[in-house]
This record gives structure tokens, sequence and C-alpha cells, in this order.
């Protein structure tokens, strides 16, 4: 179920097969593969990485992104959506989902990612094989909706889920297997992989880091 999903370090992921999509590309090797599809979650810039996207971009590439994002890409074909809207691209269908928080704060009052940013989560429908990419969230409503083969989860705490939300989060969501990202780089460590494994009721595989 999880084969051609490459984890590329923190939420960066590459998927494989009829199409090459990345997911939040960042800290791509100069080999990287072309981008026939880019997906960006929000604009932070752990997200958000204009020179990694320029690593990948051809002229057939297009990117997906919240406005927050497209409104600042140049030289792609950009489209942009909001949170319940779909799109296909060269047979990759691509659904946008909320992301947010709700109880992880910058200062109080004021949570890292708030609903009114328009972060993202994805759907990547690829080669019939549904991909959720959960984006920088935490466990929330709007999950119950979501039905996937894969969900790619956070698990870091801090600005996203910890290891036990992300656990909640899995018994939201209809999935078969279950990927943890958003650690090993800049918070969280591989503890938070294995606790969310331990707690976490649907099969849990934590990938191994590969160069993009």
């Amino acid at each position: 179920m999880i084969e051609n999903i490459h984890w590329l370090g923190h939420d960066s992921f590459r998927l494989d097969g009829s199409s090459t999509v990345y997911i939040d590309p960042w800290k791509l090797c100069a080999e990287a593969p072309p981008a026939d599809l880019i997906l960006v979650t929000h604009d932070h810039f752990d997200h958000f990485s204009p020179d990694d996207i320029a690593r990948v971009v051809t002229p057939r590439t297009t990117l997906i992104g919240p406005a927050s994002v497209t409104d600042q890409v140049d030289g792609v074909t950009a489209l942009t959506l909001g949170a319940g809207e779909t799109a296909t691209v060269g047979g990759v269908t691509v659904t946008a989902v909320p992301a947010y928080n709700i109880d992880k704060f910058r200062r109080p009052g004021e949570v890292f990612h708030p609903p009114a940013a328009g972060g993202l989560g994805y759907i990547v429908e690829l080669d019939g094989r549904r991909i959720y990419h959960a984006g920088d969230t935490d466990a929330i409503p709007e999950m119950r909706g979501v039905r996937c083969d894969v969900a790619l989860l956070p698990v870091s705490g801090t600005y996203v889920m910890t290891a036990e939300e992300a656990a909640e989060a899995c018994r939201m969501i209809s999935a078969t297997a279950v990927v943890p990202m958003h650690f090993g780089d800049i918070v969280g460590t591989a503890a938070d992989a294995a606790r969310f494994e331990s707690l976490c009721g649907v099969p849990v595989t934590v990938l191994p880091l590969e160069e993009g």
C-alpha cells in the first residue's frame, strides 16, 4: 500500500507513478527527479521553498496550493485551491482539505496555523490509490470525512499533532495504512514516530529518510 511513496524529510514526500508528485518539497538534492505536479500545503518556509520548487519544475509542471502560496510563484503554472475544492491535472485528482491548529499556540490566543490562514491538506488520487497528506494540523473534526488508502500524519507536537493526538486522528480517518511525518528536522524525533506506532490502531510504517 505504501510502495512508491518516498519520505524526503519533515513533511516532504515524492509520490511516483504515472505522474511524479511532490508534496511540500524542501531540502531536495540536485538530482531530484522532475515534477509533473507539486502540492504545497501552506506558505511557511519549511513547506513552501521556491528554491526547491525550482529544482524540479519543468514546462509541464503544475503547482497547486492555497492563495498564500500561488500568489507568490512565478515561472510555473499554478492552480489555487481552497478547502473542499478539487482539481485534476494529468490524471491526478487532488482534493484540498482543511489543516489548522486548535491548541498549538505561538502566543496566548494565537495558534501557529489558524483556520483563517487557509492552510491545506490534500487527498491525492494517483493510479487507483488515495493518499492523504494532512499538512500542518491538529486532530480536527473535518478528518472524520477523510477516506484514503494511506494517511501521512504529523506526530511531533509543538506546531502540529502530538503522537497521542495523531493516534486519535487515526480513529477519525478511514485509512488502511499510516505513515508518520513532521519529525527529525526542526522539531520531533524518531521517538515520536515510534510512540505513534505503538498507539495507532491502524498499521503504521515509518519510512526511511531518502534524498529528494
